[in-house]
């Protein structure tokens, strides 16, 4: 049973750091080149110069002058609620609500957080270099669980308001209490590499015990899985019954036809994965995913329907890992709000 705990975290002071609006960002992992440079440039209290810095020692020497100065203060020990109003690429606008907390990191083989994808080496060696330097988990991770949740919004206006790439994000901060247990696992939707980044370096600092993470139930009110639809370059013969558009299970686009794609299996990552495509490319809009076949860029389409949160527990519970890009979870955690200090 996962116990999770309220946390001690450092917070930009916008009468010394400036506006929130220039500080904060997505994740490291989907910043492009271009991308990490406008933010650099928007603020040199920016949280990019953490998360993406030239070197670890960098991220280190200015998160000490941060709080030297200011810009960061630490602040009493709390739980947050984080609400994120959105627009998904369903085009439906909808509040995804859970809580920032601090949850102790143990390996897989506990059985108290779950991954469901496989991870690469070369993103966690980066991650620990960064972790050592700075002994601050400078974004949170991504959990979701089966139970009702633990804590609930607090009345009144919230204390933190911000938009981030068309995602506003609301923090209310929850005055501390003993930590709370969740009655069900923790699965892990954004963050595989951070978390097992944060078991690693806690083998090296024993006292690093914890990381942060929000914690969103299976049963609040918008949370959606969306689903990751594949482009291709080249593909043999694939069975299945023309239709007039896409629905349930997997079907193909190619040659300006609607294919359901003949399965026995119910997973629509994995059935695409067993045709064997080449050239393989992302999308989480299916009429981007058309146009492209439709322009000549592409040999076809496929357009899956979204995993359910019930099949992330699955594959979790069973200890296997789904194909990549699987699940598309949406939107990605605004970074910059809450740090949390460890070891």
């Amino acid at each position: 049973m996962p116990s999770v705990e309220p946390f001690r975290t450092l917070r930009y002071d916008p009468a010394v750091a400036g506006p929130l609006e220039q500080l904060v960002a997505p994740p490291y992992d989907v910043i492009s080149p271009e991308q990490r440079e406008d933010y650099l440039a928007r603020s040199p209290y920016n949280v990019v110069h953490l998360t993406l810095p030239e070197t670890p020692d960098d991220a280190a020497r200015d998160l000490t002058q941060w709080r030297t100065s200011g810009a960061l203060r630490e602040e009493e020990p709390a739980f947050w609620w984080v609400a994120q109003d959105y627009v998904g690429p369903d085009g439906i606008a909808r509040t995804r609500a859970g809580f920032a907390a601090s949850i102790e990191v143990k390996p897989y083989s506990a059985g108290e957080v779950l991954p469901h994808e496989r991870t690469h080496a070369g993103p966690k060696q980066g991650r620990l270099a960064l972790l050592r330097a700075t002994r601050t988990e400078l974004e949170p991770i991504f959990l979701i669980y089966d139970a009702e949740p633990p804590l609930g919004r607090p009345h009144g206006t919230p204390d933190v308001e911000v938009e981030e790439g068309g995602v506003r994000t609301r923090l209310w901060r929850i005055a501390a209490v003993d930590a709370v247990t969740i009655d069900a696992p923790l699965l892990i939707a954004d963050g595989h590499h951070r978390y097992e980044t944060a078991v690693a370096f806690r083998e090296e600092v024993p006292a690093a015990t914890h990381m942060l993470a929000v914690l969103v139930s299976s049963r609040a009110p918008g949370l959606e899985i969306f689903p990751t639809h594949r482009i291709v370059q080249s593909l043999g013969d694939v069975g299945g019954d023309e239709v007039e558009a896409p629905g349930d299970g997997v079907t193909l686009y190619r040659d300006g036809r609607y294919v359901r794609v003949h399965a026995d299996d119910d997973f629509g990552p994995r059935v695409v994965e067993s045709l064997a495509p080449e050239g393989v490319s992302y999308t989480a809009y299916a009429d981007e995913a058309v146009a492209t076949v439709d322009r000549g860029e592409a040999a076809a389409a496929f357009l899956l329907e979204p995993v359910t949160v019930e099949q992330v527990a699955r594959f979790a519970h069973a200890g296997e890992t789904m194909p990549q890009k699987s699940t598309f979870f949406y939107p990605k955690l605004t970074s910059g709000l809450l740090f949390h200090p460890v070891g």
